[in-house]
């Protein structure tokens, strides 16, 4: 069989972990920043493990 293609859009919003774990970076960054407390903006900068609920889905999009 060929070998699997990882999803190019998958590839730059998740990284995979030496452990396993897939971790995304958190939404609400981008724009209208002004109205949002400096604790809040501090706070998403930090990347999270992405939902387990859709886990199944991911290592299906990015295989290596």
């Amino acid at each position: 069989m060929p070998k699997q293609k990882s999803h190019s859009a998958s590839k730059k919003r998740y990284k995979k972990t030496g452990t396993g774990k897939i971790m995304r970076a958190q939404a609400f960054k981008k724009h209208i920043l002004t109205k949002k407390s400096a604790k809040r903006k501090r706070q998403l900068r930090r990347i999270v493990e992405a939902s387990p609920a859709n886990y199944k889905k991911l290592r299906q999009l990015l295989p290596y």
